[in-house]
C-alpha cells in the first residue's frame, strides 16, 4: 500500500490543513536536537560473521531479507513492531529496526551487503505531521542512515533506492526454502553474543517469576486472578526488557492442564496450583521460556507433590544424559521413561512401562502429549525450519540452547486418572546451555524441588 494509499484509508480522521502557508509554518523555528553519538553495537560483528557463511553458501545470487512491515490490530492501530527474525540474526538490529528495511546481500559479482531503510524526514516534509504511521510527530524521529550504518557496521542507502537497484534481477528472500533452512540452522549454535543475550533474558525472567510470587496472595478473590499473575510478569518484561517473548500462560487449578492456556481469565484459588509458563524477551529479541508451578497457599498438597516430583525426577533424567554428542531426541527418551514408569506405578496404564515405551503403543503419553525440549533464541521455538536430520537427530553441539521441560497433566473430567490428581497440571522447564563437557541450567536460580520453592516463597512474601 502506498503513502497515498493509507492516506485515503484514513481519510476520515485527517485534519492537517494541505496549504504550502501552513507546512511552512510548521517547518519553522524548531531547536536542533541534541545527539548522543552514535558507536558500533555489541552484536555488528557477530551479524557480519553470520552474514559472510550466508555469501559463501549462496554465491551468484541476490538476497533479500525483509524485516517486514507492521501488523495491522485493528484498523489503522498496529501490534508493537517486531522485525522479522532472520532479520534480527543478520544484521544485529532489534527492538529499534526501522519497519520495512531491507537487508539486501548481493553475491553475484563479489559479495555486498546493504541495507536499505527509510531515513528519518525533515520538518519541511508533510510527512513529518501528516503521516500517523511513519511521521514523526505520531512515532518518534527514525535513525539516520549514518547512525543505522555506524551501529551496525553496513553500508546503508533509503529505502526508495531499493527497486532501481534490484532492477529486472530475479532475488530470493528469507522466505525461500533453502535459504530460510540454512538460517534456520545457522542458529542452531549461539555464539558468544547470543548466550550473553540469553542469560540476560533468564535473568530478566527470573525477576518477573518473584515479583509474581509476591502479588500471588493477591490474586486470590478478584475476578479473573491469572491476569493479575500475567500482567504483573508482562510488567517486568517492559521494565527489563523489550517485551514478553510469547505469551504468557498464567493456568490456575485445572486451567494448568490446557498446555498453551492464554486466555488467563480464571479465578486463583488458594488451594491452586499455578503453573506460569513466561519468558522475557530483551532488547536483541531473544528470549527466555521458563515454567514453575507455585502453590498458592505457599505449600505443595500431597497429590500436587507427588506429581510435581515425578515431573522434576523426569526433568532430571533429562538433565542427567545431556552433553555434546548425545542425540537431542534422546533426552525426550530419558523423561518418558521415567513418566511411563511413574504412571505405570499409579496404576493408571493399561500395559506395563516397558510395553507402553514401545512406538505403537506410547499410552503414557496421554498425560503428557508434548516434546520435553525445543531450542531457544530470537523464537521461543527456535530453529523451526531446520532439516530433522539436524535437530531431532542430531548429536548435541556445544553452544546449543534449549529446554528441557517434562510435565503431567490430569484434566478435570480424565476418568482414568487417580481422582485425587483430576485438574492439577505441573511442568518443569528450564533453559540449557550445552557447554564442551556438558551443560548449564541457565534458570538454576529458579527454585525446581518443592521443598526450595515452598522456602523461596515464603521468603519473598
Amino acid at each position: 500500500m502506498t503513502e497515498n494509499q493509507d492516506d485515503d484509508k484514513n481519510a476520515n480522521r485527517r485534519t492537517t490543513p494541505p496549504s504550502r502557508e501552513f507546512l511552512d509554518y510548521i517547518a519553522s523555528s524548531w531547536a536542533t536536537p541534541e545527539k548522543t553519538a552514535t558507536k558500533q553495537g555489541p552484536a555488528a560483528p557477530f551479524a557480519m560473521a553470520r552474514r559472510q557463511k550466508v555469501s559463501k553458501s549462496f554465491t551468484g545470487k541476490l538476497i533479500l531479507i525483509k524485516a517486514g512491515a507492521p501488523k495491522t490490530r485493528s484498523n489503522d492501530t498496529d501490534y508493537r513492531y517486531r522485525p522479522h527474525a532472520a532479520f534480527a540474526y543478520l544484521t544485529g538490529w532489534g527492538s529499534k529496526t526501522v519497519a520495512d528495511s531491507v537487508l539486501v546481500i548481493d553475491t553475484r559479482d563479489s559479495s555486498k551487503e546493504i541495507l536499505f531503510l527509510r531515513p528519518t524526514a525533515g520538518k519541511d516534509s508533510d510527512e513529518f505531521f501528516a503521516n500517523p504511521a511513519i511521521g514523526e510527530f505520531w512515532v518518534g524521529a527514525r535513525p539516520t542512515l549514518e547512525e543505522v550504518s555506524t551501529l551496525l557496521k553496513l553500508e546503508t542507502r533509503d529505502l526508495a533506492e531499493l527497486d532501481s537497484y534490484i532492477g529486472d534481477s530475479e532475488t530470493i528472500d528469507q522466505d525461500d526454502p533453502d535459504l530460510a533452512q540454512f538460517v534456520s540452522e545457522q542458529r542452531l549454535i549461539k555464539d558468544s553474543y547470543e548466550i550473553e543475550q540469553m542469560r540476560l533474558a533468564v535473568a530478566a525472567s527470573i525477576s518477573g517469576f518473584e515479583d509474581v510470587v509476591k502479588v500471588l496472595p493477591k490474586s486470590v478473590g478478584i475476578a479473573k486472578g491469572e491476569r493479575l499473575i500475567e500482567t504483573t510478569f508482562f510488567q517486568r518484561a517492559r521494565l527489563n526488557g523489550n517485551d514478553i517473548g510469547y505469551e504468557t500462560i498464567a493456568a490456575a487449578g485445572k486451567h494448568a492442564c490446557i498446555l498453551h492456556w492464554i486466555i488467563n481469565d480464571g479465578d486463583v484459588k488458594s488451594t491452586d496450583l499455578v503453573l506460569l509458563d513466561a519468558g522475557v524477551e530483551v532488547d536483541s529479541l531473544y528470549t527466555a521460556d521458563i515454567t514453575r508451578c507455585l502453590p498458592v497457599s505457599g505449600k505443595f498438597s500431597k497429590a500436587q507433590r507427588e506429581i510435581y516430583l515425578a515431573v522434576l525426577e523426569a526433568a532430571d533424567a533429562a538433565f542427567a544424559i545431556a552433553k555434546p554428542g548425545v542425540l537431542f531426541r534422546d533426552m525426550h527418551h530419558a523423561a518418558m521413561k521415567v513418566i511411563a514408569e511413574r504412571t505405570a506405578g499409579w496404576g493408571i496404564l493399561p500395559i506395563s512401562a516397558e510395553e507402553s515405551l514401545d512406538v505403537t503403543k506410547q499410552f503414557h503419553r496421554r498425560w503428557m502429549v508434548h516434546g520435553t525440549s525445543h531450542h531457544l533464541g530470537i523464537d521461543v521455538h527456535d530453529c523451526a525450519q531446520a532439516r530433522k536430520e539436524m535437530y531431532l537427530d542430531a548429536p548435541l553441539e556445544e553452544g546449543m540452547v534449549f529446554t528441557i521441560e517434562p510435565g503431567l497433566y490430569f484434566h478435570a473430567d480424565d476418568l482414568l486418572a487417580p481422582e485425587e490428581f483430576r485438574g492439577i497440571g505441573i511442568r518443569i522447564e528450564d533453559n540449557v546451555l550445552v557447554t564442551a563437557t556438558g551443560v548449564e541450567n541457565l534458570s538454576r536460580a529458579l527454585p525446581r524441588d518443592p521443598d526450595a520453592i515452598e522456602a523461596w516463597m515464603a521468603k519473598l512474601s
